[in-house]
């Protein structure tokens, strides 16, 4: 999800980190398509290595897109995720691993999150369709016109959740999708490529930011390996810095705001549902060809520079006269540490830190007083000082009760002025003088009249503006009135919603605690509770961005946060995390984060434990709930009230409807390992197919002479893609369609993790990163031959050939 308002405020404090992308696109020639050329130099005039695709990025636009048409089917969905990766890839173009990446089961602290998304996603999809009903009806009875509403299923984007039938299918598709790719696109040949689906836990960012850390922490390890991370969250900033690698990039998206959107009710451009007149639609084309299309510029992508991002923290978080000498990756490790009070995916933010006000430059100053008077780092390795976190959050509450009050002025301000600008748009100008000074239409052939006396006009415009009150647009009776007052019900301002809390005012910590929380803010033992909670959460979070998941099971058990000002004697609040938790299966995450009404996702008995009135967890799943908008405009912005899961409850409920699952529920409840794919040309494959033939059913270490250095173990798949076995029955290829590639599970890696330094205590000789091509390094040969267009109009295969087992030969 990432941090609201971080990457604007970043791109634009640090405007040099942002470097537009360079793409080439495929050409046609007498109607054939043209890939792109991928073994050629990459236009962007940097070799990248490695390319990781945090999938669910890609996943949710191309299944439900906001500025175009959605996909007709699922079939269509699945082309579309695969022209996304083609697009990227050519951009990037890994010359060694592309790892993609798809969210699994997830920390119970991110299910929390979850769940309040999806629950949201559910009742604003059932109010949408409230009011288009409503609008509909409206605009009927006044005689408007709407096209005839189509019965159309409405694609329900809870299903990208783990465990269901739709991530299940997009697994299999993504195996075909890279089988084909390495059989017939030269640019792939040499890459390793890893798919870490829904079946494996963990969040698809931290999956990656794992293999990243046990890869960097081999002996074998190239430091100038280049990286580059796709992804839109702002969270993928901080953990780039975490892993201390000196190349690193982030592509994503080029955020455009404002772009336009077709009405939901009409299908028009330029309005919303809820000004929707229904005015027939105009013909497009002479014949009307163009009805269902909708104007949409292609997005473009930008590169996020890591390395540049690096030089700015180097000059703002350096310290002179310090009494030790200063250590710049520990720094880098206390920014991204307190980059988690304005914000992060597992806890709140604290009500006196808002990025929009500068609440990480004031961290920072804060910060380099507390290393200088306490001689150390806020961070070591992903543990914390609490003792200096202290210190930090002290200073802010000193300061919180004149950052509330700041934070109204600057409302107040910002109010008075959108109304000013409102009433001046409506108003135009208050006195319109005659003569050589008055408005003429353009091509005008009557001439003005002179100015005879300049001194007397100038004071009579002056006399006339003194007479005109500023709240009028002139005169009321004038026909020369350039406006018309406006009713109040006209009024584009949007009623400000109520605060019972004014921070803002005296008082405002008692009434934050009674309105929140429903406690007195005497109560020093509930308030110690909260802050204790959070502490653990900071521990958690550090823990989980640079070891990993500390702890499956923990999370914040409470909506708000506490104030800066009540973390006092916080040294002895953590000591450690409960060992050897496990993570849900899937179908237990679905019933944690699902509303009833996704309950189609989930077997029929487990499906009424959300609705049953007789079911023990009915509480978890309320029909409607509160949305606190906590001191926010939007409901988007706001804080969704609703229950937290009873794990032991859940758990309870679940063991009496496990026996009713199918086979084929059950396959998709269990867990499962990163799958390896390899083509034939690489330098890899004859050993792993020696390994398929001798059928060693041991794990067995990657050489990591024969893989770019990495290093790992691997276990033999049960249904595995071998070269000249594999057939697919497709009427397109009357031999059948032989896969060169080799797929293996369970790349499973040492649990080494390495520490910031580790580095430069093993290597002390110098290196320089590689920023430009090499023109040394292997490159595959373009062979015309060997392309085929997936994802085109006229070429893609039909997906019910690509499901991965039930079509293929053996």
């Amino acid at each position: 999800m990432g941090v609201p308002a971080f990457f604007r405020w970043l791109s634009r404090k640090y405007p040099s980190i942002i470097v537009h992308c360079v793409e080439e696109k495929g050409k046609e020639c007498n109607g054939v398509r043209i890939p792109v050329d991928t073994t050629k130099p990459n236009p962007n005039e940097v070799e990248f290595d490695n390319l990781y695709l945090d999938m669910n990025g890609i996943i949710h636009p191309c299944t439900h897109p906001e500025d175009k048409p959605a996909p007709k089917n699922e079939d269509e969905m699945m082309v579309a995720i695969f022209e996304y990766i083609d697009r990227l890839f050519n951009i990037v173009r890994p010359r060694r691993v592309l790892y993609m990446a798809i969210d699994g089961v997830a920390p119970r602290a991110k299910m929390n999150q979850q769940r309040s998304r999806r629950f949201r996603a559910s009742k604003e999809g059932v109010e949408l369709t409230e009011e288009k009903q409503r609008m509909r009806e409206e605009i009927i009875q006044r005689g408007g016109y709407l096209p005839p509403e189509e019965i159309k299923e409405r694609f329900d984007s809870n299903c990208i959740t783990p465990g269901t039938e739709f991530m299940d299918n997009l697994a299999q598709c993504l195996r075909y999708y890279v089988a084909d790719r390495l059989s017939n696109d030269p640019g792939w040949k040499n890459v390793v490529v890893f798919l870490s689906d829904a079946s494996v836990p963990g969040e698809g960012e931290h999956k990656i930011m794992d293999f990243i850390r046990r890869q960097r922490a081999q002996p074998n390890h190239d430091p100038n390996t280049h990286h580059c991370l796709c992804g839109a969250d702002a969270d993928l900033i901080m953990l780039g810095l975490a892993t201390h690698e000196p190349n690193f990039t982030i592509i994503r998206e080029e955020f455009k705001p404002n772009k336009p959107r077709p009405c939901a009710l009409c299908g028009q451009m330029g309005h919303e549902i809820k000004d929707c007149q229904g005015v027939a639609r105009e013909k497009k084309g002479q014949h009307d060809e163009f009805a269902d299309t909708v104007p949409v510029s292609e997005q473009e992508f930008i590169f996020i520079r890591l390395c540049v991002l690096r030089e700015y923290l180097a000059r703002e978080l350096t310290m002179a006269s310090l009494p030790f000498p200063f250590d710049f990756e520990r720094s880098v490790d206390d920014w991204v540490f307190m980059c988690f009070f304005v914000g992060n995916d597992f806890l709140p933010h604290l009500p006196s830190l808002e990025i929009r006000e500068g609440a990480i430059d004031r961290l920072v100053n804060i910060y380099k007083d507390v290393v200088h008077k306490t001689g150390g780092y806020l961070t070591q390795n992903g543990f914390v000082n609490l003792e200096r976190v202290e210190m930090i959050m002290q200073a802010v509450g000193v300061a919180e009760d004149n950052i509330f009050k700041k934070r109204k002025e600057d409302d107040n301000f910002k109010r008075r002025n959108k109304e000013k600008r409102r009433r001046m748009k409506q108003q135009g100008p208050a006195y319109l003088t005659t003569g050589q000074f008055a408005p003429h239409a353009l091509g005008r052939r009557d001439r003005p009249e002179a100015v005879h006396n300049a001194r007397h006009q100038a004071y009579d415009m002056r006399m006339q503006h003194n007479k005109v009150p500023m709240s009028s647009a002139g005169p009321s009776d004038s026909t020369e009135s350039r406006g018309v007052k406006r009713k109040a019900e006209d009024s584009d301002s949007e009623p400000e919603p109520e605060d019972n809390v004014r921070l803002w005012e005296e008082g405002w910590k008692q009434r934050y605690y009674k309105t929140k929380f429903d406690v007195d803010a005497t109560d020093d033992d509930f308030r110690r509770k909260v802050v204790q909670s959070y502490v653990e959460g900071l521990c958690w979070v550090l823990r989980y961005y640079y070891q990993g998941c500390a702890s499956w099971k923990w999370y914040f058990p409470f909506h708000y946060a506490p104030f800066a000002s009540d973390f006092k004697d916080i040294k002895g609040m953590f000591t450690e995390f409960e060992k050897e938790t496990k993570p849900f299966k899937p179908l237990e995450q679905l019933m944690g984060v699902f509303p009833a009404a996704s309950g189609n996702f989930l077997p029929s008995t487990w499906r009424n434990l959300m609705s049953s009135p007789d079911s023990s967890i009915i509480d978890f799943y309320p029909d409607d709930f509160a949305i606190d908008l906590n001191g926010k405009k939007y409901a988007w912005q706001g804080v969704a009230l609703l229950p937290f899961v009873d794990e032991r409850r859940l758990r309870a409920a679940l063991a009496e409807v496990y026996p009713d699952l199918t086979a084929e529920e059950v396959k998709r409840n269990s867990l499962g390992s990163d799958v390896l794919f390899l083509s034939r040309s690489h330098l890899l494959f004859d050993f792993i197919h020696e390994l398929y033939r001798t059928e060693s059913h041991e794990s067995t270490d990657i050489p990591a002479e024969l893989c770019h250095g990495i290093q790992g173990a691997i276990n033999l798949d049960d249904d595995p893609i071998l070269p000249d076995k594999v057939k697919f029955k497709d009427p397109q290829y009357a031999d059948g369609f032989v896969f060169k590639a080799v797929l293996l599970p369970d790349a499973k890696i040492p649990n080494k993790v390495l520490k910031p330094g580790d580095w430069e205590k093993g290597n002390r000789e110098p290196w320089r990163p590689q920023l430009g091509f090499n023109p040394n390094r292997q490159q595959a040969h373009l062979d015309q031959s060997g392309f085929r267009a997936l994802g085109s109009t006229n070429t893609h295969l039909p997906l019910k050939h690509l499901v991965w087992c039930d079509d293929i030969i053996l």
